[in-house]
């Protein structure tokens, strides 16, 4: 589209303000900024279509290069989605091999487990000989580093181990007997992004972060802009305002079509196939058996990469589950006294 105000005619009917201040400001800054060399990652997951959406409708002279990256754990189902938006918007994505696959790096560094800042947490502490017992924080400060000691003993409020219930107990009683790791996503993702930033010399990168999803990525940001990075280029984040009420208006406003994963394999997110990452236990175990009927040769590769980790996922919430069960036994005895 030519103009600003075609993009805005194109949303007719929608009553969304975030939405349409977020396009104004999405022409903005892909036109008027003076970023001639643009990246923009595509995961393939619905966030990232509706990113996608976005910029190709903003940008005006066809500026804007399309990746993605192939982790070696990746969803048949989000290949074809990306088939699709080739033919969709007229555009090519770019795809880019990891520098180490997820496999390799399980094999090499460790499996995920839980989320990104507790394996994080936790290699540190494998790497130290850490023996899982409930040491003060002066202790914990002076043979693992400040970071490790304000997690483990809860020193602050949003990055703590009880951020995960019971996690601590359970680690203390069931420590691992397995390298866990968070390496395999810096090897997948976020190094081979760094590579081909500086590979093409992008002045503005792209993603797909919104700040309603939580977690380590989305709370590293406060907001949608950063002009200047350690990278040396300045990055973009469309959606980061979006709730998820904003994202299913602008999907009925502009049919939105997502990939199989959600739409047939009924998935609540993508990404690397049925990563330990990001999962509540009952949605894990969903998706390994829904994969096992629709990509039965994806679910063997990721059972045998992440074996370890899915038995101690299921062994940590059967220990919280009876923790719980416990803790409302004696909430009840005291009630009943």
């Amino acid at each position: 589209m030519e103009t600003m105000m075609e993009v805005l005619d194109s949303f007719k009917g929608l009553k969304n303000s975030t939405i349409i201040d977020n396009v104004i400001k999405a022409w903005t800054i892909i036109n008027n900024r003076g970023f001639e060399r643009i990246g923009c990652s595509i995961s393939g997951g619905s966030d990232s279509d509706i990113m996608l959406d976005i910029v190709h409708k903003c940008d005006k002279d066809k500026k804007v290069r399309y990746f993605w990256f192939d982790t070696g754990l990746e969803y048949q189902a989000t290949k074809d989605h990306l088939e699709y938006l080739e033919q969709k918007y007229g555009i090519n994505i770019e795809r880019e091999r990891a520098i180490k696959s997820i496999p390799l790096s399980c094999k090499e560094y460790g499996q995920p487990f839980i989320s990104k800042e507790v394996s994080s947490r936790l290699e540190t502490l494998q790497n130290k000989n850490f023996d899982f017992k409930d040491h003060d924080y002066e202790y914990m400060a002076k043979n693992y580093g400040i970071t490790v000691a304000i997690w483990w003993c809860n020193k602050k409020p949003r990055f703590q181990i009880n951020q995960n219930k019971y996690l601590k107990e359970f680690l203390m009683a069931y420590p691992p007997t397995f390298k866990i790791s968070s390496k395999c996503c810096n090897y997948a993702k976020k190094n081979v992004a760094d590579k081909m930033a500086k590979k093409h010399n992008f002045d503005l990168m792209i993603i797909g972060v919104r700040k309603a999803e939580g977690g380590i990525r989305a709370s590293a940001y406060k907001s949608c802009f950063d002009s200047e990075s350690n990278k040396g280029y300045a990055k973009y984040r469309p959606l980061f305002w979006y709730l998820n009420s904003d994202k299913e208006d602008y999907e009925n406003n502009q049919k939105i079509i997502h990939s199989n994963c959600y739409r047939k394999y009924g998935f609540k997110r993508t990404g690397c196939a049925c990563c330990p990452y990001g999962h509540v236990h009952q949605e894990l175990f969903k998706e390994l058996k829904v994969l096992e009927k629709y990509e039965p040769q994806l679910y063997k590769a990721v059972n045998n990469v992440f074996k370890d980790s899915y038995e101690y996922t299921k062994k940590y919430y059967e220990f919280r589950a009876e923790m719980e069960e416990k803790e409302k036994q004696q909430k009840g005895q005291l009630t009943f006294f």
